[in-house]
């Protein structure tokens, strides 16, 4: 097989994009339903995947009722969502992983000991301005979910913008 055939083998080949919180009740299936939405309106061509799941997740809990409203708002449905935990598989066979605090990249580390070409970033790190970090707004108020909503919505272009330049 030629340079060129691989190369193109290697582009249709589906890249994994995994989202991670701590229980994937709240901010990880936010992200994950965001990221696909602006995945479709950027018309990416990439055959990307896009998965979340939690540190220390149960599997099969719903959304929380708050990140139900709080995508709905915008016209995301999250009544389907089952929480999943992070097995040692997915993160390995992930293109890149986003996570929304420092100590969930330093738990996948500490769990996983991932290979050091594992990608793991913070799901704001490429933007400029404000908190790197998505605090958790599990048990708080709608507003502070919609808050966390905008503050994911906010990083969308950078993800995408490196979405296409590295996968």
């Amino acid at each position: 097989m030629g340079r060129k055939s691989r190369e193109k083998k290697e582009r249709k080949r589906e890249k994994l994009i995994v989202f991670v919180c701590t229980a994937n009740v709240c901010r990880s299936p936010m992200a994950e339903k965001l990221f696909i939405d602006a995945l479709e309106r950027a018309e990416n061509k990439k055959n990307i995947k896009v998965f979340s799941a939690g540190i220390s997740a149960m599997d099969g809990d719903q959304a929380s009722e708050n990140s139900i409203q709080a995508c709905e708002e915008i016209g995301l449905d999250l009544k389907d969502h089952r929480s999943a935990a992070l097995t040692r598989a997915t993160a390995e066979n992930a293109s890149a992983i986003f996570c929304m605090t420092e100590s969930h990249r330093a738990l996948l580390q500490m769990y996983f000991d991932l290979p050091e070409k594992t990608q793991i970033f913070l799901m704001r790190e490429f933007i400029e301005d404000g908190s790197k970090e998505l605090p958790d707004p599990f048990g708080q108020s709608l507003e502070v979910y919609r808050d966390c909503r905008e503050n994911m919505k906010e990083a969308l272009p950078s993800l995408l913008n490196w979405v296409e330049k590295n996968l």
